[in-house]
């Protein structure tokens, strides 16, 4: 099958298009041919060096979000030709298989059959973002009907997925971005939009129930400055008691005990009825990822270099079996 590979750490150069086996498969896990797979962050994280590093030589191929088709169902119960999407296991341990490939194992529990009105695109650009922002909102800070969210970076992956999961969900939303993208929260349901570069949003947002910061990484030895100034403002937006979590690390509990308030790590949990809820809301018109680039997959190179230079608005898709 042709897949996208990696054989040593480093920038987007290092991803060539390559002819590699098709993935052995043993239940519970289903071969999917993979229609499209969605780019995010954690993708080029990993191929830096940055979140692991295994010994050298190793053949990898990135990839986590991914929509298809079941190509052979083993023992899941699931028919050939069912359409699916989900999110594939990320083993940081192992020269695990990703989906920026033709052909993907998966176990059952982590792909769920698409809405008959989904693309294939849009249901790439949805798994990891809806699985994050369900463990955040739902599982973590328990969001309720009533209650107000602060997202951060609330134009990007993410972030765009969590505001309109806090809204159908009856939330009050802030979101914060840069000026350019205020039209486009607004589009998506932001009760508040703010721009971060002429509005101090912890004068905006006050006595939120709940912050979600996709912003600081805690972990990143090269965190800027500016990173860590909404942090800490971050803290004056909650009310007492409220929770902060964030999405790209365990954030600093001391601190959080010192202003009165709770702190967790909001991640891509396994979950299916995370993933059958998006389908849900997506038949409805409540949920739509918006892609903002849409490339084949010899240009995984490019999709990475787009998503690391930032500021991404939504999400970026790679073309598989087109």
């Amino acid at each position: 099958m042709r897949a996208i590979v990696y054989r040593t750490y480093g920038g987007p150069e290092v991803l060539g298009l390559d002819e590699v086996p098709t993935p052995v498969f043993s239940p519970p896990e289903v071969l999917v041919r993979v229609m499209a797979a969605g780019v995010n962050p954690a993708d080029w994280q990993i191929r830096s060096g940055k979140r692991t590093r295994l010994p050298e030589p190793f053949m990898m191929i990135p990839g986590l979000d991914l929509s298809g088709v079941v190509e052979d169902p083993g023992q899941s119960g699931l028919q050939p030709g069912t359409r699916v999407f989900g999110m594939a296991p990320l083993n940081l341990d192992s020269e695990n298989a990703g989906t920026y490939a033709e052909f993907v194992s998966v176990p059952v529990e982590h792909i769920v059959p698409m809405s008959d009105t989904m693309s294939f695109e849009d249901a790439a650009a949805l798994p990891v973002a809806v699985l994050t922002a369900w463990n955040s909102l739902f599982e973590q800070a328990e969001l309720s009907p009533g209650q107000s969210v602060l997202v951060h970076a609330a134009a990007g992956g993410v972030g765009h997925i969590a505001v309109q999961m806090a809204k159908s969900a009856g939330a009050y939303v802030y979101g914060t971005a840069s000026g350019g993208n205020l039209a486009f929260l607004q589009d998506i349901g932001v009760d508040r939009p703010i721009d971060y570069s002429v509005e101090r949003f912890e004068e905006v947002a006050k006595d939120v129930d709940v912050v979600l910061d996709g912003v600081v990484n805690d972990a990143d030895p090269d965190i800027d400055r500016a990173a860590v100034d909404t942090r800490l403002r971050s803290w004056q937006s909650l009310r007492r008691g409220g929770m902060l979590v964030s999405i790209t690390g365990q954030p600093d509990s001391t601190v959080a005990k010192s202003f009165s308030m709770r702190s967790t790590y909001g991640f891509a949990s396994t979950s299916r009825e995370a993933l059958l809820h998006a389908s849900h809301l997506y038949e409805q018109g409540k949920l739509r990822p918006h892609i903002s680039k849409l490339l084949p997959l010899g240009s995984a190179a490019e999709a990475h270099a787009i998503s690391e230079r930032g500021h991404t608005r939504g999400k970026i898709v790679l073309q598989v079996n087109a």
